[in-house]
């Protein structure tokens, strides 16, 4: 039987797995790993500069590809609870990721080592499995078992924890032979399936609200395929933005208190009859009023994860099934309905949503200085095409982007969509464009986001990373703001001062291009609407050129508010600028304005 040490049989296995990149900053207490990861070869490795910037790059990698594990790799002590709100992110938003921890030795365990921290028990809340490996035999095991959890069920992150006696330990393991486990989904069954459409055949005026989970179970194209043959309108959730496109005659817009469109709410407001499939009714899509969003209308619930069923309200009929293999049913039936001549006629429902997402269109165009973020969004339409992966994380930049932008492909609006940790958006980036590099990848931030982690540009510039990054500064704190005002306070959320090295800059502060540049990459600053365009367009053509990331920095008017609900009602959406009541005020929206 072949001898390896167990860091080295730990390399293998990940490349038997599937891994072919890290993200990581080596450490002492992690160097034997490290050491075994160069002798191993297969596995590229990126530098970050942050810990926890290297776990939002494996959740950006993650979720770029279906398949995809991103790994990220850390020392002892503070780079294990740096990486915490990595994992926290990917348990809340269903993303495997796998963090590996150094650790002291085992006989240092509970002596307050330099640097020792009972990781796995910080971790356990925020994954599906954290573990301190005691013996080096356990090693091959412990990983099998990670990738099996990671991939099983609803999907989540795994933290193995090693200590740097047991990475040195010599193990027999033999590569050669490993095999993975294989990967637990449940699935619905013909009479589950049969009776969900059977409730949806009975509805007048049903919708289909599209989760996150058909990401994970890669079944977009069977959602689009069901949804066309039964002429249903779908919905999709802030994580499942893209699984149907945007131009799609069925995509009915995404709702909620937030992140929706006016359109996609009045049409919700009218359905009957809803089947969620791989969505978790997020406060965000539902508000915090479920009489509203249940009230006089039937529920049918498919989630991978049986105790998900039931956990915000009672649906009408749950089932406990992987997305694919219970839309993989539906298909099935659909078609046989259609054979048969007894699917009803939807046409005038879709009719009427359609009509609506031609009339009620929220404005984009304002000539502004300083400028309106609506038109932000607009000019990024006309520069980023279909072909574009965006990626964000919170804030009125997130929430107006979710309004304005479109998406037209699957896993290409990467979000941080629960947790939404400041600072994600741009190692996210970094991961999606290394997971990705053909797909144009376009990061949008506010200012403060921008500013948690901005230190990973560097990572960008020197792995040669390009992507663009849109940031709309205010000097603000834009969310918490406008939430701010049901409490008649405006109290610590002014990022506005005076830069005594750029007067220029009035009260906006920070030089971010000083600062990018100084990172090594690109930046522009626009101040006026009109060059946004060409801003976008050079900022393209410089990340082409120098391979690296490019800011694009649009300053702001220092207050705007963006639409939605004060009492996180869907059907109290307060629009707090003028809507769009002639087709330029609305250019790049997905059907043109139409006016009486």
């Amino acid at each position: 039987m072949p001898r390896m040490t167990a860091a080295r049989a730990a390399v293998e296995i990940l490349k038997r797995e599937g891994v072919t990149n890290a993200f990581g900053v080596p450490g002492a207490a992690i160097n034997p790993f490290y050491a075994a990861l160069k002798a191993g070869g297969g596995i590229s490795h990126t530098l970050a500069r942050h810990v926890e910037g290297a776990s939002h790059m494996a959740e950006g990698y993650t979720r770029a590809n279906a398949g995809n594990i991103g790994v990220c790799i850390g020392t002892s002590g503070p780079a294990g609870t740096d990486m915490i709100t990595g994992l926290y992110s990917a348990i809340a938003d269903s993303i495997p990721i796998l963090c590996i921890t150094g650790q002291a030795p085992v006989a240092y365990l509970h002596k307050e080592d330099f640097q020792a921290v009972d990781i796995a028990s910080i971790a356990k809340p925020v994954t599906k499995s954290a573990t301190t490996v005691l013996e080096a035999a356990q090693v091959p095991g412990v990983f099998q078992q990670a990738f099996h959890l990671m991939r099983s069920g609803r999907p989540g992150p795994v933290l193995i924890d090693l200590p740097i006696d047991v990475q040195m330990t010599e193990i027999e393991f033999d590569p050669e032979t490993y095999e993975p486990l294989p990967v637990y989904k449940p699935a619905a069954t013909r009479a589950q399936a049969e009776k969900a459409i059977k409730l949806l055949l009975e509805s007048e005026r049903p919708l289909i609200i599209a989760g996150g989970g058909i990401f994970n179970a890669d079944a977009s194209d069977l959602l689009v395929e069901f949804a066309e043959l039964t002429d249903t309108p779908v919905i999709p959730t802030l994580m499942g933005w893209g699984v149907i496109p945007d131009d799609h005659e069925l995509n009915a817009g995404m709702m909620g208190q937030q992140t929706g469109t006016r359109y996609g709410n009045a049409t919700f407001l009218e359905s009957d009859f809803v089947l969620g499939i791989g969505n978790r009714w997020a406060n965000r899509h539902t508000g915090y009023k479920l009489d509203v969003y249940t009230k006089d209308r039937k529920f049918v619930h498919v989630d991978v994860e049986p105790t998900q069923i039931g956990k915000i309200f009672a649906p009408d009929f749950g089932i406990a099934s992987d997305a694919k293999a219970a839309l993989e049913l539906f298909v099935e039936i659909a078609k046989e309905l259609k054979a048969a001549g007894e699917l009803p006629d939807r046409s005038a429902w879709v009719a009427s949503h359609l009509e609506r997402k031609a009339t009620l269109h929220r404005r984009t165009h304002f000539d502004n200085v300083p400028m309106k973020p609506q038109r932000v969004y607009e000019e990024m339409n006309k520069a980023f095409g279909p072909e574009t992966r965006y990626v964000t994380t919170i804030g009125l930049s997130q929430i107006a982007g979710a309004q304005m932008l479109h998406v037209y492909k699957p896993r290409h609006w990467i979000n941080a969509g629960q947790a939404g940790p400041l600072g994600w958006t741009i190692p996210a980036a970094l991961g999606a464009a290394t997971a990705d590099p053909e797909t144009p990848v376009v990061a949008l931030s506010g200012d403060y986001d921008f500013q948690f982690m901005l230190e990973e540009l560097a990572v960008g510039a020197q792995h040669k990373i390009p992507y663009v990054h849109v940031l709309v500064n205010n000097a603000y704190l834009g969310l918490i703001r406008q939430s701010q005002i049901g409490f008649d306070i405006d109290f610590q959320v002014n990022l506005e001062f005076e830069n005594i090295n750029a007067p220029e800059l009035g009260v906006y502060g920070v030089d971010h291009v000083k600062v990018v540049e100084g990172l090594g990459c690109k930046a522009i600053r626009v101040t006026e609407p009109d060059q946004l365009l060409p801003a976008f367009e050079e900022a393209k053509k410089l990340a082409a050129e120098y391979r690296v990331p490019v800011v694009v920095e649009a300053i702001l008017e220092r207050v705007t508010n963006i639409s939605m609900s004060p009492t996180a009602d869907i059907s109290a959406v307060k629009e707090f600028e003028e809507i769009a009541t002639e087709p330029g005020h609305a250019p790049t929206a997905i059907l043109p304005l139409k006016t009486a």
